[in-house]
């Protein structure tokens, strides 16, 4: 909304000396958002006077009209001799009134105008026109005044030409600032000077409120009161369709956004920027039969103004006639029965239509205008009986309408509403102690009725129906008593709050990874078919189940992402392809998971009341199983190369550690078992267990999966189920021993298809209580074992609490290990 300073100094007192950057801090600090202050015309400087034209010379032998003037512009050139200026207008004649800047003057754009010879004549000033004085957009021709305007007279004054020009943005709840009086209030409650109403008119005798009242104008009624309460109709007879905009109120439609047309047209878009009422004007001899606002019937349709035949839907509001459609309720009007250049009878139109139902209107057709931006924000529904007297007493007085007695008033009643608040709500929604006098005095500067004592029972104007709950009054007293005054403490936590315990492990694990070396991604959760492709995922695999969002951001991944490794995969990529080769990644998030026994759609709840038990447990039941899941991927060097030697590229083995550091965590020793799973390399391929429970899988990427995301060959990846660890235990410190250890170690050959881990298992679980710890420190293969053989070398050590060992039963400890692994495994000492 475009509020200029000076419109709304006419309704609003402010002082002199504001200036419409001082009135947009206040606006902004009473909660509306001025976007920017234009100050229109500041650039333009004088002497620009009104001048008459007494002769005019027609110039020949050029290419285009040029005209060589005198221009009468009383004293303001010093002399009171005419001025002779050359203009190549061609729509003014002598006689006419038009404005002239002299040498010396600076129009907008800061374009100076001296004296000059052109075309042969001597040409001293320039007869301007709107665009030149930057007050419209009409580039047809010079501006003409009407003939009783003084010559001589400041033109910057007359016109208006400078001017302070409000840009705000009105956001959705606040439609009553989609006009100037609305805005008009809201500053003079911020200087806390009087306020003018333009909707406060006198209606002629006899019409009061009553719908009856003063008799009927053309014969109008509401055929579904769901989507009009009020609708007003008042006609006036012979307007003089050559009237023509008077000056100031181009000025001021061009201030605010919109191009003059006509008279009667400008009329009512005039009365809608001032007012907020959208007004409507239809050809009184176009019209047949009663008027009736009822919702389309199915295969209706209608030609708008812009010239679109449009089909309409059941659901969308018209007016109609004897004829059918002719407008489309509070969004645009049919081309049947428009004001046209022979238009003198004119029947004005004004209403209150449904919100919701204008939205869905506007949006279903993709026809927005500045009346449906308005309806959709709510009008005031006691406005259509002002504004239309006020159109139709304009028509009569710019352009010599007759008003036609009587107003065609259909009513549907509406009970206003009121809100039941306790006087300190506010004080303790904004933690200041502000009283019930500023609560009642602040709510009846917005308008609202107050009565009552300690519980107030406040009822909102009928231009504010933003206002039906205690909160959205508080927010009233709050914001007009100052934001700024509101203090800045930190909320107090609740005793015994904190975060859950799958919080805790959540960043745990996060921290472990990152302490590892990992850098944390976080990706898009949404997939397409394509992705799970790109997994080679079979045709039956639970991970293809999927879940596809009824509105996505991108129909190019319109589902919800079942594993983790996509989005890692696509931020892989996403560096491999800026040259960052040697890259290790982690994430930690939720997977979707659809219930195989969900409902096929979710319950729809009231928005009138809370939902039942069983609206929440229908809700639960059709929402997907949501686990947190810990993903990593890893390619190129693991470790780096340099000064100190060669680096090591990352393995497998890489992804399989990065889960045990996971289960760390949680207190869990996975077992590390080989298997096929996609997509993972069938050979590389290891399943995670916690005791007999499956919890993820990890190995190096199978090759047609690194081609399919563009990745390096033997690209590493874990993914695993949080939840499935189990809860975590609680950390206790080991004893530490202070006598010395004793360290043996062994070398065990066994098939090449036997992992390392039941090795270890085994040895771990022969040596007994005094192994304190078991590591495998080197894996052979080659002639020196056989073909299909592997040796596996590790390191004991063994350590009592009470007693330094001997080497007798470090040996001994040594060799139940070693017995237990050939048992288990068959695993037989390396040189045996």
């Amino acid at each position: 909304m475009r509020a200029p300073l000076s419109w709304l100094r006419e309704h609003a007192e402010l002082p002199a000396d504001v200036t419409g950057r001082a009135l947009a801090a206040e606006l902004i600090a009473a909660g509306l958002e001025v976007e920017t202050v234009e100050r229109a015309g500041a650039d333009i400087a004088g002497p620009l006077v009104v001048g008459e034209v007494l002769a005019i010379e027609e110039l020949t032998g050029f290419k285009k009209p040029i005209r060589h003037c005198r221009v009468d512009v009383g004293d303001a050139n010093g002399t009171g001799e005419p001025q002779s200026i050359v203009c190549g207008a061609t729509n003014f004649a002598v006689g006419d009134r038009v404005v002239v800047v002299l040498p010396g003057g600076v129009l907008p754009g800061g374009f100076e105008i001296g004296a000059r010879k052109t075309y042969g004549r001597l040409s001293e000033g320039m007869i301007c026109s709107v665009t030149e004085l930057g007050i419209g957009d009409d580039h047809s021709g010079i501006l003409v005044l009407p003939p009783d305007t003084p010559v001589g007279a400041d033109a910057i004054e007359l016109l208006g030409l400078r001017d302070d020009v409000l840009d705000i943005a009105v956001t959705p709840d606040r439609g009553y600032a989609l006009s100037i009086r609305g805005i008009a209030r809201e500053a003079a409650i911020a200087y806390g000077v009087p306020f003018r109403d333009p909707a406060e008119v006198e209606l002629p005798s006899g019409e009061g409120r009553a719908p009856e009242g003063g008799g009927e104008s053309y014969p109008a009624s509401i055929g579904d009161p769901s989507v009009c309460d009020r609708f007003v109709l008042r006609e006036v007879s012979g307007f003089d369709p050559d009237a023509r905009t008077p000056m100031w109120m181009q000025v001021r439609l061009h201030r605010a956004g919109m191009r003059p047309v006509s008279l009667a047209v400008d009329i009512t878009n005039y009365l809608m920027l001032e007012l907020g009422q959208p007004l409507h004007a239809f050809d009184r001899g176009k019209l047949t039969g009663p008027i009736v606002v009822r919702r389309a019937e199915p295969g209706e349709q209608l030609e708008t103004l812009d010239h679109v035949k449009r089909t309409l839907d059941p659901e969308d509001i018209l007016i109609t006639d004897a004829s059918g459609p002719i407008s489309m309720a509070g969004t645009m009007g049919g081309l049947a029965t428009e004001i046209d250049d022979r238009s003198s009878d004119m029947v004005v139109e004004a209403a209150h239509f449904d919100a919701m139902g204008t939205a869905r209107m506007s949006r279903r057709h993709r026809l927005h205008s500045e009346a449906s931006h308005r309806f959709e924000r709510g009008v005031d529904r006691e406005l259509p009986l002002y504004a239309s007297y006020r159109a139709v007493r304009m028509l009569a007085e710019l352009g010599g309408a007759k008003i036609v007695p009587g107003v065609t008033h259909a009513e549907a009643p509406v009970e206003r509403a009121a809100v039941t608040m306790p006087a300190g709500h506010p004080d303790r929604v904004a933690g200041v102690a502000y009283g019930r006098d500023v609560v009642v005095r602040r709510l009846e500067q917005v308008g609202c009725t107050v009565a009552g004592d300690d519980v107030l029972t406040v009822t909102p104007p009928s231009w504010r129906p933003d206002l039906t709950a205690p909160n959205d009054l508080a927010e009233e007293v709050i914001r007009l008593e100052g934001y700024e005054d509101i203090p800045a403490r930190a909320p107090r936590p609740a005793a015994g709050k904190g975060l859950t315990a799958e919080q805790r492990l959540r960043r745990r694990v996060g921290r472990a990874l990152a302490g590892a070396g990992y850098v944390e991604a976080l990706a898009f959760p949404f997939v397409a078919e394509k992705d799970l492709d790109g997994l080679q995922l079979p045709a039956g695999d639970a991970r293809r189940r999927t879940l596809r969002l009824a509105n996505p951001m991108s129909e190019e991944e319109p589902l919800l992402r079942t594993t983790l490794l996509p989005g890692l995969l696509k931020v892989l990529a996403l560096n491999v392809g800026r040259g960052f080769g040697d890259v290790a990644l982690f994430e930690v998030g939720v997977v979707f998971r659809p219930r195989p026994d969900a409902p096929e759609r979710a319950p729809r709840l009231a928005v009138d009341r809370g939902p039942t038990a069983e609206e929440v447990a229908g809700l639960e039941a059709a929402l997907p199983d949501q686990p947190y899941r810990v993903a990593v991927v890893l390619s190129g060097d693991r470790e780096p190369s340099g000064w100190w030697g060669e680096g090591r590229p990352a393995l497998w083995a890489d992804a399989v550690e990065a889960a045990r550091t996971v289960a760390r965590e949680v207190g869990v020793e996975l077992a590390v078992k080989a298997d096929q799973h996609e997509p993972w390399h069938p050979g590389r391929c290891a399943a995670l267990y916690a005791g007999d429970t499956l919890v993820g899988h990890a190995g190096e990427l199978h090759p047609r999966v690194t081609k399919a995301y563009g990745l390096p060959a033997r690209s590493c990846a874990m993914e695993l189920e949080l939840r499935r660890l189990g809860e975590p235990v609680t950390v206790r410190a080991p004893h530490v021993s202070s006598y010395p250890v004793a360290m043996q170690d062994v070398a065990l050959v066994v098939d090449s298809g036997v992992p390392a881990a039941e090795v270890e298992s085994a040895l771990r679980d022969g040596a007994g209580g005094l192994l304190e710890a078991i590591r495998l420190f080197d894996v052979y293969t080659g002639e020196q074992v056989g073909e299909g053989r592997k040796s596996l070398a590790y390191s004991l050590r063994f350590r009592a609490p009470d007693r330094t060992l001997t080497a007798e039963e470090a040996s001994q400890a040594r060799d139940s290990a070693v017995a237990a692994a050939s048992e288990r495994t068959g695993a037989v000492l390396r040189g045996a």
